[in-house]
């Protein structure tokens, strides 16, 4: 009898290594995989909806065309530490995914669906996030941006031009992030630290800063400010930001 695990639609994949696995096309909808490993494979047109991975590694691997919605993963590791190279992920549906506590530093997400998407405590470090699209269109006139960074590790991502209106990113690091041009508007920013953040026309009207470390900011480049919520005591960095001597009295 072959101990060669059975992939199909709620499986249960324990502690196997899946390497060799052709996983095109197949339908892996609501599969669970514990302790998995998956090394070097392009995983294209697969159904992975509603499926959960917990304590998985995958190295250098790459998603296309993947179906990828309300799929979970906790403790999973997406990083290559000795190309310094993460997953990539292409022309996929992320929509509802939650991703807790996982690296995923320098992943290339482009092109892909990702609404109402959650990074808890994620590493993010140097991701890239190109196209991503995290607004869901409900009707001619009506659109719907969600997606969740919490408390995650968003150091050197790029997200330039990312459109993440409302969206929460409270407690991560965006220190040396590429906000360039995004859309932060409304959007929970408490407790961030925007330390050497690139944020020339970044719209951040109405956004909640309460508690962020804002040195450096430049209020003067970005795209709005109008309604930033701040505290008194982040008055200081922004006015010296801006060239402004602050003194006491």
């Amino acid at each position: 009898m072959s101990d060669r695990p059975t992939l199909a639609p709620n499986a249960a994949i324990v502690g196997r290594d899946l390497s060799g696995e052709d996983f095109a096309e197949r339908d892996l909808s609501g599969a669970a995989f514990t302790d998995c490993v998956f090394i070097d494979l392009i995983v294209s047109a697969t159904i992975f909806e509603g499926a959960r991975f917990i304590d998985c590694k995958f190295t250098r691997c790459r998603f296309t065309h993947a179906d990828l919605r309300d799929a979970t993963f906790i403790r999973c590791n997406f990083a290559d530490p000795d190309s310094h190279s993460g997953v990539q992920i292409a022309f996929s549906q992320l929509d509802q995914a939650r991703f807790e506590a996982c690296d995923l530093s320098f992943a290339d997400i482009e092109r892909s669906s990702l609404w109402s998407v959650t990074f808890k405590e994620t590493n993010l470090r140097g991701a890239r996030f190109h196209r991503a699209d995290f607004t869901r269109v409900l009707s001619s006139k009506t659109q719907h941006t969600a997606a969740a960074f919490l408390r995650c590790n968003l150091e050197l991502v790029d997200l330039a031009d990312a459109i993440l209106r409302t969206c929460d990113l409270s407690g991560s690091s965006l220190r040396e992030a590429d906000l360039t041009d995004a859309d932060l508007t409304a959007a929970d920013l408490s407790g961030c630290n925007l330390v050497q953040a690139l944020t020339d026309g970044a719209k951040l009207g109405n956004a909640d800063l309460r508690g962020a470390n804002l040195e450096g900011l430049d209020l003067a480049t970005l795209g709005s400010r109008d309604g930033m919520k701040i505290t008194l005591a982040q008055q200081q960095d922004l006015l010296t930001a801006m060239g402004l001597d602050v003194h006491a009295q």
